[in-house]
């Protein structure tokens, strides 16, 4: 079975010659389907740049990338999206919900983009909105919703089209922490069910929830802890 994310010396640089800044400089990282691991890291470690590789928003300057068998450096753009939409769920801090929409429309947009039908789009939603414990809330707007709630909707709409990798940043960022831990609980809840979960953030006490955690600094890999 191939893992979910095989990385072999991915480099990122920004700029040149005397500017250049070197945000990755070999990453080999790889994670089995069904993993949860943490991604963790100071700010200007690289992990937010090795992020948007994994999650397909970045090209790597050099080395490969393997997401789910598939071959990743080097696709055009409108390939590069198509990957995203179908095998990347994202679940951000922010939301990123659009707020003239509906939470039932909201957890719909992935799969409008990737083709599936009106019936099967809006019984697929309803069907993440009661698993993540707020179908009650289909027909609102975001503005009405709590954060804890918003996030429950950005994690249904992640998991729309079945991805192989739920991507999370932060995702804890913006709530109390009360509220944090019970949108951690969903997570654990998501990863006994097989989903394979990478967690980015900057917080011990979080990554430390992950079977796995891998610390980034400089660039590197600096720190792998837990179940390899």
């Amino acid at each position: 079975m191939n893992p979910i994310i095989q990385t072999v010396g991915l480099t990122k640089v920004y700029g040149a010659n005397g500017a250049a800044v070197h945000a990755l400089r070999g990453i080999d990282l790889t994670v089995e389907k069904g993993e949860f691991v943490a991604l963790i890291g100071p700010s200007g470690s690289g992990k937010s740049t090795l992020m948007a590789i994994l999650g397909c928003l970045d090209l790597p300057t050099e080395g490969t990338y393997t997401l789910d068998g598939r071959q990743v450096q080097g696709l055009a753009g409108g390939e590069l999206a198509r990957i995203r939409n179908e095998k990347v769920g994202f679940v951000f801090q922010s939301y990123n919900l659009l707020p003239k929409a509906s939470i039932v429309r909201n957890v719909e947009l992935p799969m409008l983009y990737a083709g599936v039908g009106r019936k099967e789009r809006r019984e697929r939603a309803l069907a993440l909105l009661e698993k993540v414990g707020i179908a009650d809330k289909a027909d609102k707007l975001p503005a009405t919703l709590s954060g804890g709630q918003k996030q429950r909707v950005a994690v249904a709409r992640a998991l729309a089209n079945e991805p192989a990798l739920l991507l999370a940043d932060e995702p804890t960022g913006a709530l109390d922490s009360k509220t944090g831990a019970e949108v951690l609980d969903l997570f654990r809840e998501l990863h006994s069910q097989g989903n394979t979960l990478l967690l980015v953030t900057h917080d011990p006490s979080i990554a430390a929830l992950a079977e796995r955690r891998v610390e980034i600094r400089d660039g590197l890999i600096a720190v792998t802890e837990g179940v390899a």
